[in-house]
């Protein structure tokens, strides 16, 4: 007689009610990755957005977490939601999202 095992898993959902919808897989993506340092490519954010980026996401103003308000940009939430900062490296064609310290 076969047995399976069964394996316990938790939820993979995440709270995601700030972050703009184009940019909740982004969130979670970088949610989930345990390493404290994440790089991924403009290709490779393409591809977990499902789009192409905007043209001013090659511009270095895009990836400013706070507007000149004081508020988050809507695209900034995406990381800043998963506690991280990002710093685009357009020679490079990546961006490095580095992960905010716990205090």
């Amino acid at each position: 007689m076969k047995f399976s095992a069964i394996v316990p898993t938790l939820p993979l959902t995440v709270q995601t009610s700030k972050v703009p919808a184009e940019y909740r897989s982004l969130h979670q993506y970088l949610h989930r990755r345990y390493a404290d340092t994440v790089v991924l490519s403009f290709l490779q954010i393409e591809s977990l957005i499902d789009a192409a980026l905007p043209e001013l996401a090659f511009l270095q103003d895009w990836w400013v977490t706070m507007a000149p308000d004081g508020s988050h940009t809507a695209q900034s939430r995406s990381w800043t939601e998963a506690n991280r900062t990002a710093r685009p490296n357009f020679a490079a064609g990546n961006v490095v999202f580095e992960r905010v310290p716990e205090r």
